[in-house]
């Protein structure tokens, strides 16, 4: 062929060239993003992990050089040992069944929330008991159980420790309806 003669042009454009079986591999193989994103989801993961306390910890099921890694990142005190450890739990995360863990950290979240809601409820109360004296009638439908009368005696003394100068207030009775009311929810039925 001269270099002045035109080429044929090709009746393919080369998309043929491959095998079938390269088409259904690739198919079937996550992207490259989704083997990222499944690597950070798996290291967030472990940093959830490494939050709870080791009660917890030695409770759930896992190999033991996770939760020597977990106990590992707990020791390490520099940020950057930190970010490397923290690598090395997600490394380790990706060879166990992270549905588990994930059900654990969620059952604990899930408390603190709780925890946090009743904290919540309980300041409110106290709230609401100090500054309405019908918050009192609400209460007593609410929480039958209750000592009506200590609670009346409790909100009496907070709102007489309330209306003292600030340097002469001493926040006792604030706390002892506060611990009156957390008690009487912990002590309330569920079903209600």
């Amino acid at each position: 062929m001269s270099p002045s003669t035109p080429r044929e042009p090709a009746d393919h454009d080369g998309s043929d060239d491959l095998p079938e079986a390269t088409d259904d591999v690739r198919s079937s193989r996550p992207s490259k993003t989704r083997r990222k994103q499944a690597s950070h989801d798996l290291q967030s993961l472990g940093e959830a992990l490494v939050e709870m306390p080791a009660k917890r910890l030695a409770d759930l099921e896992m190999p033991d050089s996770l939760r020597d890694a977990i106990r590992d990142y707990g020791n390490t005190r520099s940020h950057e040992g930190r970010r490397r450890q923290m690598q090395y739990i997600g490394k380790l995360m990706r060879r166990v069944d992270p549905e588990p863990l994930r059900e654990a950290v969620a059952a604990m979240q899930l408390g603190q929330a709780r925890d946090s809601l009743a904290l919540h409820q309980a300041e409110h109360w106290r709230a609401e008991l100090i500054a309405d004296d019908e918050a009192v009638t609400r209460w007593a439908a609410d929480y039958p159980q209750s000592d009506v009368q200590q609670l009346r005696n409790l909100v009496r003394a907070a709102r007489k420790d309330a209306s003292a100068e600030p340097e002469k207030r001493s926040g006792k009775a604030f706390r002892e309806l506060f611990r009156f009311i957390r008690s009487a929810q912990q002590d309330k039925p569920a079903d209600d």
